[in-house]
């Protein structure tokens, strides 16, 4: 069996921690094995390995989640990356193409598709390897998983089971989204399950839709013609198409982490940063990614984010209200992570007589990890050392780095650093337009780096 997460999304609903750049799976605020925070999909990973999936497993992403998928989980996990965003037909598609022109996946071998970020116990991934056994006892075009319901959810889907004799799995008959209460009560006693976005299908069943759209079948191609693709869901496109589709009970833990009341449920402590939660504060989490202190007195079941692209005081059972609040609200991110480290904006100014913006960061480089060597056109930069020793590469001359040393990077310039330990700068950077956009990769590796340089001073 070969997997395949799909790991999209930004999402307003927990925010100010998440973000364009930063979607709910990145999110450090679980805890491992080791009593280390950790994130849902670092956590989803480390299940797999443990049922011995995780070298058949594949991600499908958008361009904007590389470098933090990188830094979580390192560079070995294959990815797929969609060239724009367009719905989970599109991206399950070019996944397959993937596993049937850059793998030794067979037409015959079986696909199984999940989100990057269930909360579960181990047991749930055991389960999806049943849906191949399914596939082959049934016959059928998909195999879904659903959860046994617990309660009448309004926030979930429904597999709804066609009408006859009970069975270790049930025949799909319809689906029904986000019920009331009551219709939720009704589909349960009909032995409905709830929707978790678990599915499987034999590699030529995707394959052959591909062929019928008369699109290419290998994936570098595909790739190429992304946009060519329907706009679609993979739900609207294939599975309302399929003429069998069955379904397996799962009736261990799960949960969806979407919300703040639903999130700290699962957190390991109540709080996260620099801060004070007075004891009567009860059933309150504080989570602060700032240096500054954040004090919280006399205030019970509420959840109190802080981070550079802002600051949420909610009461935990109306926390969910954030998603429609900050509909429209717009604004870069403000904290990201990088395949090299991570950066935090400190300020961001715009001034109107010379047209200009002056943005401020502050870089972490790991050990051993170096930024690519690069050029901007529309902005210099001037980058002061603050922790830690490197080497700075810049057109064509290699030398050392340490505290106290300020770079001045013009436009234009190729430039690139590595960290011989741990680094922190603060960059500023000022320009007609800044934009992430703006650059112009020549080198990724230092290898290279070096290798294209003329002189190395100490």
């Amino acid at each position: 069996m070969r997997l395949v997460l799909l790991s999209g999304g930004s999402g307003k609903r927990l925010w100010p921690l998440s973000n364009d750049a930063r979607s709910k799976q990145f999110l450090r605020v679980l805890e491992d094995r080791e009593k280390q925070l950790s994130s849902m999909v670092q956590r989803v990973f480390g299940q797999l390995n443990d049922v011995g999936l995780g070298d058949s497993t594949v991600i499908a992403t958008g361009k904007g989640q590389v470098e933090m998928l990188e830094n979580q989980l390192g560079k070995d996990v294959p990815l797929i990356v969609e060239p724009e965003r367009r719905d989970t037909f599109p991206a399950i598609a070019l996944a397959a193409a993937y596993l049937y022109t850059m793998t030794e996946t067979s037409l015959n071998d079986v696909v199984s598709v999940l989100p990057v970020d269930p909360y579960v116990d181990t047991a749930f991934f055991k389960r999806i390897l049943d849906l191949e056994t399914l596939l082959d006892d049934t016959g059928a075009d998909l195999a879904l998983m659903g959860v046994k319901p617990t309660y009448p959810s309004e926030k979930y889907g429904y597999i709804v089971p066609t009408k006859g004799e009970s069975k270790n799995y049930i025949n799909v008959d319809h689906f029904t989204e986000k019920p009331n209460t009551e219709l939720a009560k009704q589909l349960i006693e009909e032995s409905a399950l709830w929707n978790c976005g678990v599915f499987a299908f034999r590699l030529n069943y995707v394959i052959s839709i591909l062929e019928s759209l008369g699109l290419p079948l290998n994936y570098e191609e595909l790739s190429q013609q992304f946009a060519k693709l329907p706009k679609i869901s993979f739900d609207y496109a294939v599975v309302e198409k399929a003429k069998n589709i069955v379904a397996l009970p799962y009736e261990g833990f799960w949960k969806d982490l979407g919300t703040w009341n639903t999130l700290t449920e699962e957190m390991a402590t109540q709080q996260i940063g620099k801060g004070i939660i007075s004891d009567d504060s009860e059933n309150t989490h504080l989570i602060n990614e700032l240096d500054l202190p954040v004090t919280v007195l006399g205030v019970s079941n509420a959840i109190v984010a802080v981070s550079p692209d802002g600051i949420l005081v909610s009461d935990k059972e109306q926390s969910p209200r954030i998603k429609e609040v900050m509909k429209g609200f717009d604004q870069r991110p403000m904290y990201e992570e990088r395949q090299w480290g991570s950066y935090r904006v400190l300020d961001y100014s715009r001034y109107s007589a010379n047209n200009e913006e002056v943005l401020t960061k502050k870089i972490k480089i790991d050990e051993g990890a170096n930024i690519s060597y690069h050029c901007h056109h529309m902005r210099q930069e001037v980058w002061t050392i603050v922790k830690g020793h490197g080497r700075y590469a810049e057109n064509g001359v290699i030398r050392s780095i340490k505290p106290g040393d300020v770079v001045i990077v013009q436009a234009e310039t190729l430039h690139a650093i590595k960290a011989d330990e741990a680094l922190e700068l603060i960059e500023v950077q000022i320009g007609s337009q800044l934009i992430e956009e703006d650059i112009d990769r020549k080198f990724m590796k230092w290898e290279e780096i070096e290798a294209n340089c003329s002189q190395v001073r100490g």
